[in-house]
């Protein structure tokens, strides 16, 4: 077999050694449209896409895995195999009752029950593991991150509006950001790698910087401000405090 392959139509060269897979087509085009300079659609077969742009020069693959592991297990295969690619790294949710949409989570290895890996002679539901110390700095990173960009003296109300909002009558409730000197402190849902700046985005796909400039019917409907990191910085002492008895 040649390229393009069955299931990616990109000529060599198109896809970088370094490819992020999410499940989700749509989510490959927004992480590669938000976070990538100069993205550029390399695949679209079946509805599977793939973009290619550059990281702080670097360049980066997005492209969608499909759902299961016999898809991408085929995207995986062509790709290590017809596209040289070096590294492929899976971006996925969680399924568990105190993990809630946002969390992050750092897991040092996952594995299935699935019997797809037998047919390459697998033993087995092996999987490998990352190196604890990396995965610990990376932790460690992360409430750093969560502390100096936390937002304090602020918080997102919700305001009924009996009348209904002038740019849509029929929605009864707004959401604006207000002054409080005693709020939790939050985080936005998106913001600037460069300088933590946040941001909000129109459903047209618009980047905007002010609450107040996206469409009504987002501004309600989304929570672009949260108290997500608080969970981070309350569990990160304890996690620290266990890590150095470890040690």
């Amino acid at each position: 077999m040649s390229v393009p392959t069955p299931h990616i139509a990109s000529e060599k060269g198109q896809i970088a050694k370094t490819v992020l897979m999410p499940g989700d087509p749509l989510r490959a085009k927004f992480i590669a449209d938000t976070f990538l300079t100069d993205p550029v659609l390399i695949n679209n077969v079946r509805g599977v896409q793939g973009h290619t742009g550059t990281w702080k020069g670097v360049p980066v693959t997005v492209m969608a895995s499909g759902m299961g592991i016999p898809a991408i297990g085929i995207y995986s295969w062509e790709l290590f195999n017809f596209y040289d690619v070096d590294n492929i790294i899976r971006i996925a949710g969680a399924l568990q009752d105190d993990i809630k949409v946002m969390d992050i989570v750092a897991a040092q290895g996952a594995c299935t029950n699935s019997n797809y890996i037998n047919q390459f002679n697998c033993p087995g539901t092996f999987a490998p593991i990352a190196d604890y110390t990396l995965l610990s700095k990376a932790v460690e990173a992360a409430a750093a991150w969560f502390d100096r960009t936390k937002i304090t003296g602020k918080k997102v109300e919700t305001v009924s509006v009996p009348e209904g909002l002038e740019e849509d009558r029929k929605i009864k409730k707004d959401r604006i950001l207000v002054n409080d000197p005693d709020a939790a402190p939050i985080w936005p849902r998106y913001s600037e790698l460069s300088d933590n700046r946040p941001f909000f985005a129109t459903r047209e796909g618009m980047k905007v910087y002010d609450l107040r400039e996206v469409p009504a019917e987002r501004r309600v409907g989304y929570s672009w401000y949260g108290t997500w990191g608080g969970k981070v910085l309350k569990k990160y002492p304890e996690w620290l405090r266990r890590l150095t008895e470890k040690k």
